[in-house]
């Protein structure tokens, strides 16, 4: 075990082809922190004895109570790696590793997102017997997706042995499904750029493991282990450990066939020389009593020496004393981390495109995929870490170029800043402090070189959740990050003492800064205070927190959670609606048109990075895929809510008077429109509002934005209310684990529940089946409590959101459910039960 020192990391901080920057991603429960103890121990910060119980990255105390990881936690780490194991471009044989433990529900992936934008690889953790979930695939999506490279964990090997009593073989056919499961997903990641990130045992990116036991593997360290022994070169033997390689004792030879010319079965080489000696170590310590002798000598042969007291451990804790002597975690995990994942030189030549938003070829991007120490400041924050002082915040990120010190003059570039607007979201300041993210300590240095992680204090006034923070004048800002889960589930909080609102308005903040999904608002029409999140549990913890830290000493009255709904229409609107200004003098006629589903899914990608009227692709994709007429993709005036929606304003008129001097009130009323709908003051989505004609007075004066933005709303209204408007719900895509026998309950309750199973797939080697299927999230409240009542607590869910579902049933129509859901929300927001007639909103000529 090496001996903490602040000395050495800040030393090889400024050694950026020694730096490695990760993430360890994983499913929920698959032992991502577990794992992570060893690693933390190895650096000397603590124990080897507590490694894989103390879970010392997580930081929270309801981290420990659940048992999950909630945020993401940073924490830089020193090791020496032998000198025969050091990659080429290495500059001497001591690294820092920067780590961070992400978590793995579904409900807190934005802290998984936030987490692998600063990194360059990623330990993906598996566990060994259920195999890869839904969320490993989501998670190593979005690694694949920020141009992360992967390695391979697959972890609770002792889980096979012990729990399923599996024979090598056995457990070998285990972990080649493992690796299969894995390589599909990075299969359909090509990215020219990253290279090949195919997970293969004998090129050493895969380890195997029990991180809780504290031991871990890679084929590497047996092949080296018998090239000793044997006095062969190492990798004439590795290539013996993996695949259809058989040892034939009568011939003394390897084949390739699994029986020899008698018949006789044959033992694979990863079977007799790896996983053979690992399951029989196992059996022998259990049987200590029985045969000692047995197990000193297999001690004897692999090298481990025990103390007389360790010698006279119960079974469980002797297996753990001895795995961690033979095989400590730490080593392997090292070993493949250092050798095959990227330091930030190499990283940030293929990562610039995905990263930054101007031109390749400007200064800064050059800085940036060169990993420039002396370039222009180029810091991208991607998320806030709150501070012991309450409502104070560390801004977490990484320096992509440059070098970044106390007292430094920058300039911040907030998530709303564009460059087409230079004064908007852009502020001059001073850092007050740079800090070195220890998991839940931080240690304060002078400065941070470019390919490395750092804390700023001092910059959270100026950052609402993400942002750049550069030297260069001309600097454009790092790109937007995309997050697969989306706030779609809400509640409504106040006071309990009206008295206390400046507070909770205030606490709300703070809580928003602090969560990269969280969205805090307040309902214009209704007065609620809404704290919108991505599940159950994602609301429960903001709701903890709010209370907690946020808004101490006031009492919160919050109401039951709900689901926000989308608007939508499903056909051409049946005429054109005519709606006229206030004054009379003005009059505009439009008409609604749903859009294709592919399309605003189109929308919705391009906009994650929210530039999309300046993306060309997009607009060619219109005329091209869509056979839109090039005319009137020109003149698209807008798109909404918040102008990268998947809505679209089009004018289709000819040769009107004036015309562009309405197009910003027009586009305006648009964005009030697309953000509340007609039918219950919900979102709009997928829908296009063509501008057929207008008509305008030809004195300025009468047709001022007081008189145009409310009367662009009534005729987009009136267009909703005649293109069939329907309801839209937010759909999940639930993953659940269910023994065969029992599966029948949980199709039952999905049943109840309107969900749809999409597919049942056997858990090879188990008697477990995987069931996916689409659920309502409006049903899934309480769903897992549900399930497991039914299950007798045998089934395990998994949840994410996965698409938007128009609700068939016609909401104006009495007795509907849709009708139902229409009025619970209005009334939830102080609006009258039904919506005005479309008389209220089309005028006569």
């Amino acid at each position: 075990m090496s001996k903490y020192s602040l000395e050495r990391i800040l030393e090889l901080m400024n050694h950026t082809s020694n730096i490695r920057n990760i993430s360890v991603i994983a499913h929920v429960d698959h032992g991502k922190t577990t794992l992570t103890d060893s690693l933390v121990s190895k650096a000397g910060i603590i124990s080897s004895k507590l490694a894989g119980e103390k879970r010392v990255m997580d930081t929270r105390i309801d981290e420990q109570l659940r048992c999950i990881t909630i945020k993401s936690t940073a924490i830089s780490l020193y090791y020496e790696l032998d000198e025969q194991s050091l990659p080429q471009d290495s500059d001497g044989n001591s690294f820092l590793i920067n780590l961070i433990d992400s978590p793995g529900h579904v409900d807190f992936s934005s802290e998984v997102t936030a987490a692998l934008r600063v990194s360059d690889g990623a330990l993906v953790v598996v566990d060994c017997v259920s195999g890869a979930f839904v969320q490993t695939e989501t998670v190593l999506n979005q690694a694949l997706s920020e141009r992360v490279k992967p390695v391979l964990m697959i972890n609770k090997v002792d889980r096979a042995i012990l729990e399923l009593q599996l024979e090598p073989e056995e457990i070998y056919q285990q972990f080649v499904k493992v690796i299969e499961s894995i390589n599909v997903i990075i299969s359909s990641y090509e990215d020219e750029y990253l290279g090949d990130c195919t997970i293969n045992a004998i090129k050493g990116n895969v380890g195997f493991g029990a991180g809780k036991q504290g031991w871990s593997f890679t084929l590497n360290q047996f092949a080296e282990m018998y090239a000793k022994k044997w006095n062969m070169p190492k990798e004439k033997i590795l290539r013996r450990l993996w695949g259809d390689n058989f040892w034939d004792p009568k011939r003394k030879k390897w084949v390739r066939t699994k029986k020899d010319k008698e018949g006789n079965v044959l033992e694979r080489g990863f079977c007799k020389y790896v996983m053979g000696p690992i399951c029989q170590l196992f059996k022998l310590v259990n049987q200590k009593e029985k045969n000692e002798t047995g197990l000193n000598k297999l001690l004897n042969g692999i090298g481990v020496k025990l103390t007389n007291e360790e010698r006279e451990e119960e079974p469980k804790e002797l297996l753990i004393t001895i795995m961690k002597k033979f095989l400590p975690a730490a080593d392997a995990l090292i070993e493949m981390i250092i050798c095959h994942l990227p330091s930030p030189k190499v990283a940030q030549r293929y990562r610039v495109q995905n990263l930054y938003e101007g031109d390749q070829n400007d200064e800064c991007a050059q800085a940036i995929a060169n990993c420039d120490p002396e370039g222009p400041l180029m810091m991208y924050v991607s998320k806030m870490i709150p501070t012991k002082k309450k409502g104070r915040f560390y801004a977490f990120g990484r320096v992509f170029s440059g070098t970044i010190k106390s007292g430094q003059k920058v300039t911040i570039l907030g998530q709303n800043y564009r460059p087409e607007l230079p004064k908007k979201d852009r502020f001059l300041t001073k850092i007050q402090n740079t800090v070195l993210m220890m998991g839940n300590k931080i240690e304060p240095i002078s400065k941070c070189c470019c390919g490395n992680m750092i804390g700023l204090v001092g910059v959270d006034d100026y950052l609402v959740k993400t942002g750049t923070i550069t030297t260069h004048e001309k600097a454009f800002p790092f790109k937007q990050m995309s997050f697969t889960v989306s706030p779609v589930v809400r509640i409504a909080i106040k006071p309990k003492k009206i008295q206390n609102l400046p507070k909770l308005i205030e606490g709300m903040q703070k809580l928003e800064k602090s969560d990269s999904c969280v969205k805090c608002l307040i309902d214009e029409k209704s007065g609620e205070y809404i704290i919108a999140g991505a599940g159950e549990l994602h609301l429960e913890i903001c709701l903890k927190d709010l209370k907690e830290d946020y808004c101490k000493g006031i009492e919160i009255v919050s109401s039951e959670p709900v689901v926000s709904f989308s608007e939508t229409v499903t056909q051409e609107s049946s005429q054109v609606c005519l709606s006229k200004s206030a004054n009379n003098h003005n009059r505009l006629f439009v008409k609604a048109y749903p859009l294709e589903e592919d399309l605003i899914s189109t929308i919705d990608k391009v906009n994650s990075e929210q530039k999309i009227f300046s993306t060309n692709s997009f607009l060619n994709t219109l005329t091209t895929k869509y056979k839109w007429d090039k005319k009137f993709v020109k003149k698209i005036w807008a798109f909404g809510p918040e102008q990268t929606g998947p809505n679209l304003l089009i004018d289709t008129t000819k040769g009107i008077q004036y015309l562009n001097e309405i197009k910003s009130a027009c586009s305006a009323g648009f964005q009030s429109f697309t953000s509340v709908g007609v039918l219950c003051s919900e979102p709009v989505r997928g829908v296009k509002i063509e501008i057929k004609d207008v008509k305008l007075h030809a004195d300025s004066i009468h047709r001022g934005e007081n008189q145009i933005i409310p009367m662009a709303i009534k005729s987009f209204y009136a267009s909703e209310l005649t293109a069939k408007p329907r309801l839209m719900e937010p759909i999940f895509l639930c993953e659940i684990s269910v023994p065969k026998y029992i599966s029948g309950q949980v199709y039952n309750l999905l049943n109840k529940k309107r969900g749809i199973v999409l597919s049942e797939t056997p858990k090879e080697g188990s008697n477990l089946v995987i069931i996916k299927s689409d659920l309502p999230i409006i049903e899934s409240f309480g769903f897992n409590a549900d399930l497991r009542s039914a299950t007798q607590g045998k089934a395990f869910e998994q949840c994410v959101f996965d698409h938007w579902e128009i609700v068939e049933e016609d909401p104006l129509k009495e007795g509907t459910r849709a009708n139902q859901w229409m009025k619970e929300t209005r009334v939830r927001k102080g609006l009258e039960p039904d919506p005005f007639p479309l008389e209220h909103y089309h005028d006569k000529l």
